[in-house]
């Protein structure tokens, strides 16, 4: 299923956002609508995205959803040699901090239309990118370079995230072993500093000594529940609302309902025995 032709920026050449350069592209040789991306040079103060270098990074914007990382960089490598591209869902300032990523579980897909910088090798790139033609539209997808779409790409989307089980125990165990090795490390820089007062003659202190902390078990966190529960009843409000105090009443008058009738059935059954002396 090809792309439709008359989606945002296709067919009629729209004029291009202040400050940018609209370059036109299309998805096959067969379709007659272009459609405009629009490109800029990156530019920000310095030392404040290393990622992104001045003079050398190149923002666009309307990149469709069909076009690839890989599409990109091949659309510009006539203008020069592409070191890198990044695609994200709306523009982003500085630098983040990225985490360690793994392949597995990592096939989150950026929707609809996206934000690129595509990063040169030399500034002649970004300069040779925003002066192309306006008249011959870049193909995307050809025979050489097919892109897929619609239920092809679906299906190769969900084929790649079939995890392999043998592939992912080799990860996971090597992630064990470093972290192993990292807690190793610290628990023996730490049994090293253990007792050695610091510049300013302060000691650290640990949970590890004679009888170190032992894990809680089921009826030990039984134990503590009950005890929280019985401390929250000794500290809640009593007689406090109109309603408590009415029902405290009740319970009152009740007890003393029920102790003036156990005392009858006492002195009837020592009336019975002949033992009454109120005397």
């Amino acid at each position: 299923m090809a792309p439709s032709e008359r989606a945002r920026g296709e067919g009629v050449e729209p004029a291009a956002p202040l400050g940018y350069a609209a370059i036109p592209v299309k998805f096959s040789e067969e379709h007659h609508f272009p459609h405009y991306l629009y490109v800029k040079e990156h530019k920000v103060r310095e030392d404040t995205d290393v990622k992104r270098p001045q003079n050398r990074t190149l923002f666009v914007l309307n990149v469709p959803s069909y076009c690839t990382k890989e599409c990109l960089s091949r659309l510009f490598s006539s203008c020069g040699s592409v070191r890198s591209v990044e695609m994200c869902d709306k523009p982003s300032l500085g630098e983040k901090k990225e985490m360690p990523k793994t392949k597995f579980f990592n096939t989150e897909a950026l929707q609809g239309f996206k934000v690129a910088y595509v990063v040169f090798k030399s500034p002649a790139g970004v300069q040779a990118a925003k002066s192309l033609s306006t008249k011959d539209p870049l193909v995307i997808s050809s025979k050489r370079h097919p892109v897929q779409t619609g239920i092809h790409k679906w299906i190769a989307r969900y084929a790649a995230s079939v995890v392999d089980p043998a592939e992912l125990k080799t990860e996971v165990d090597a992630f064990m072993q470093a972290y192993d090795k990292k807690v190793a490390k610290e628990e023996a820089k730490a049994e090293k500093e253990d007792g050695i007062p610091d510049e300013e003659g302060w000691v650290k202190v640990t949970r590890k000594g004679r009888r170190p902390g032992l894990p809680r078990t089921e009826a030990a966190n039984l134990r503590a529940l009950e005890r929280e529960k019985r401390k929250r009843a000794r500290k809640e409000l009593l007689n406090f609302y109109a309603w408590q105090h009415r029902e405290t009443k009740r319970e009152h008058i009740a007890q003393l309902r029920r102790k003036f009738e156990e005392d009858k059935q006492k002195i009837a059954l020592l009336r019975a025995q002949r033992k009454f002396r109120p005397y």
